[in-house]
């Protein structure tokens, strides 16, 4: 059985469990160690339980960086009680900076995968800092075997052009995981006489954009068009908001959900997923591919995009979705004035047509992941130098980056 340490940055993101899911379904045997993200708390992930590395707070990219310090002057010690890995995944440019030191405490010749699933907002910048942190990952990532991303777009307007990081590519989308083997059909929708339209936005609530947007649209249609939220919002991006919620007529928030437990619930409940993120506009926003893209898609939600990003070109290209042209006000109203029920059920046929194959991660889907990992081993492989962490830290970060 393929052993793998997972390092991740925030042990609360759900994305990590899913992951962790991933792994043990495809056959390997997982050991997580991290970060505690803010006040929460540090729970068991599948029967795991978690190594603490330390506490980090959201929008506090420097805290971040002086965590990591702190946390590689200890990072042996803390790793005696587990058992030697054949492959080091690390989730983020700061866990990658661990994994070297990971590696050397296990005796070096571990391969590391390095899973980028975001490209900060930092590594792109111009200035002395973000060649300083490009700079940080083509050094630490020298010894990365295989680099783990979500998006093609990620790889063409990132890593070909900046990343100094050459390792093969595994293009692995956030694609729903089902592991059941049911992957039940479609089913045609139909919205009752009388009821409003609902959008579901869920996941990481963090675009104040689209807050606001999604606020001006709905009082315009004056209640024809909801909005509800589900995931695990931001608050560090947004002034107050509970208040903010609370003070809509036609938006609210109805909390955490279980991913992918509590999908088809929550999609049930929703017309339309709202797939437009305003997060790191023209850069990582226009790039991603989302988890809700996937979770609308497997779950009959029409998907709402914006034109000229990667996840309205997924979206277009297989026939689903209502793609703007622009982020206006105007032009999502106009989209929207006369959108009835024979329209809405001609743009779900497409979707239904399509299946769910195209949208989730089976077992099957697992189990080659972990073969993949598992075919990074080389023996004779000599061990990775460790590599000294000031570097990380030596450039003046704006403490409120995220």
């Amino acid at each position: 059985m393929l052993r793998v340490l997972y390092l991740v940055h925030d042990l609360s993101d759900p994305a990590v469990r899913r992951r962790v899911m991933m792994l043990r379904a495809g056959g390997a045997e997982v050991s997580l160690a991290g970060f505690r993200r803010g006040e929460n708390r540090l729970a068991d992930i599948e029967g795991i339980a978690p190594l603490e590395l330390g506490a980090t707070e959201d929008a506090r990219f420097a805290r971040r960086l002086l965590a990591v310090v702190g946390a590689a002057a200890t990072l042996g010690s803390r790793l005696h009680t587990v058992a030697r890995p054949d492959v080091i995944i690390a989730r983020n440019l700061e866990m990658l900076a661990l994994a070297n030191k990971a590696a050397a405490h296990f005796g070096g010749a571990i391969p590391i995968a390095y899973e980028c699933l975001d490209i900060h907002r930092l590594l792109l910048r111009k200035d002395l800092v973000g060649g300083a942190l490009r700079a940080a990952e083509s050094r630490f990532g020298r010894n990365a075997s295989l680099l783990v991303t979500s998006s093609p777009a990620f790889v063409e307007n990132y890593f070909k052009p900046l990343s100094k990081i050459r390792a093969p590519v595994h293009l692995l989308e956030n694609q729903v995981l089902e592991l059941d083997g049911s992957a039940d059909k479609l089913p045609a929708r139909t919205k009752p006489e009388g009821e409003p339209w609902r959008i579901g936005w869920f996941g990481a609530i963090r675009c104040r954009k689209s807050l606001a947007l999604l606020s001006d649209f709905t009082r315009r249609m004056n209640g024809r068009f909801e909005v509800v939220l589900r995931g695990r919002p931001a608050r560090s991006e947004f002034d107050d908001f509970d208040g903010l919620i609370a003070r809509e007529p036609f938006i609210r928030f109805e909390g955490p959900y279980r991913n992918p437990e509590d999908l088809a619930a929550i999609y049930a409940g929703v017309d339309f997923s709202w797939a437009i993120d305003f997060f790191e506009e023209g850069q990582n926003s226009a790039w991603l591919l989302p988890n809700r893209l996937y979770e609308g898609c497997r779950h009959g939600a029409l998907p709402i995009v914006l034109a000229g990003t990667e996840t309205a070109r997924h979206a277009v290209q297989r026939g689903v979705g209502i793609s703007l042209a622009d982020a206006r006000l105007e032009t999502l109203t106009a989209q929207f004035t006369a959108f009835d029920g024979d329209l809405y059920r001609d743009l779900h046929a497409n979707l239904v047509a399509l299946g769910p194959r195209p949208w989730i991660i089976d077992r099957a889907d697992c189990a080659a992941f972990v073969q993949r990992l598992a075919a990074l081993r080389q023996p004779g492989a000599q061990p990775a130098a460790p590599h000294p962490l000031p570097s990380l830290v030596a450039t003046k970060v704006d403490a409120h980056d995220r």
